[in-house]
Formats: structure tokens, C-alpha cells, sequence
């Protein structure tokens, strides 16, 4: 079995993701065995394209259902560094080149709770803004061997 790391997630991100997993539990997990019940009535099982089709989305909502349970057993509430301060669960405005970005320094997870792009910590940007604070300029070497310099404009909580 694979190690399960620790999840870091915004109480709305984790409150997204238990709703979701209730809906899957519940009404869509029933909606989908209606719809075998239904394809099943129809007789040959072997040639019936609806039956084969909701068996198909019953594999899938249970894999997501067991995905989901994961997360939330590992998941640990993000606690944002404080304004001016880069770590997990910032929203960082970045200065790079001349072009002004701004995205959210964690797990893709937090993308349920958000518009922004995210950046991972384990990233080699990432890596290089974390900890760093509004004023800095940090500097990282991108996959293609060039080093590259960001100036980090803002930094506040993800909220």
C-alpha cells in the first residue's frame, strides 16, 4: 500500500470535498442502481450497451468515492501564514519578467476551493517562494537548466 501523506486543505476545500462524497454515497450512488435495475430488466446483459455503461460509472463513482475517503482521513486544515508571509495556503502575486501573476501556494486539492492557479510547495518555484515574504526576490532553476529570478509583489491567506 502506497504511504498516504497528510493533506492540507481550507475548511471550504474539505467541507467541498465531504459534501461530494455524501452526494456520491447517496443520491448519486442510488440514481446509478436504478440504472443498472433498469438496464438488467432488459434482458442479455452481454449485448446491453446501458447496462454495461452504468456498471461503468458505478466503477468510477466508487473509485472516487474511495479517493475521496482517503483525502479526508489525511486531511489536515490549513492554517495560512500570515499577511506578507509565503507558505502553504498563500495567495502570492508574483513579478516574473515584467508579468504579473498571482497564484495559490499548495496542493492541487485547493483548487475546489478556488479560481486561482496553484503552485506546489515540491515545485522548483514553489520550493523557492516558500517561506519567503512580499518584497523578496528569490531566484530557482527551471527544468530546462535556466535560472530564473521572481519578485514576490503580495502575500496574503487563501480564505
Amino acid at each position: 500500500m502506497a504511504e498516504e501523506k497528510t493533506l492540507l486543505l481550507t475548511q471550504e476545500a474539505y467541507d467541498k470535498m465531504k459534501e461530494e462524497l455524501a452526494w456520491r454515497e447517496g443520491e448519486y450512488r442510488d440514481e446509478i442502481l436504478s440504472k443498472v435495475s433498469a438496464a438488467r430488466a432488459e434482458g442479455d446483459l452481454s449485448e446491453n450497451g446501458g447496462y454495461q455503461a452504468a456498471r461503468e460509472a458505478q466503477r468510477v463513482n466508487q473509485g472516487r468515492i474511495d479517493e475521496l475517503t482517503v483525502k479526508l482521513r489525511n486531511a489536515k486544515i490549513l492554517v495560512a501564514p500570515k499577511e506578507g508571509e509565503v507558505g502553504d495556503g498563500s495567495v502570492v502575486t508574483l513579478d516574473l519578467n515584467g508579468r504579473e501573476l498571482v497564484y495559490v501556494l499548495g496542493t492541487r486539492d485547493l483548487s475546489i476551493a478556488t479560481d486561482y492557479d496553484i503552485i506546489s510547495p515540491e515545485s522548483p518555484i514553489g520550493a523557492a517562494i516558500n517561506g519567503a515574504h512580499a518584497g523578496d526576490t528569490v531566484s530557482y532553476t527551471a527544468p530546462n537548466g535556466r535560472e530564473i529570478s521572481v519578485t514576490i509583489k503580495e502575500a496574503k491567506p487563501l480564505v
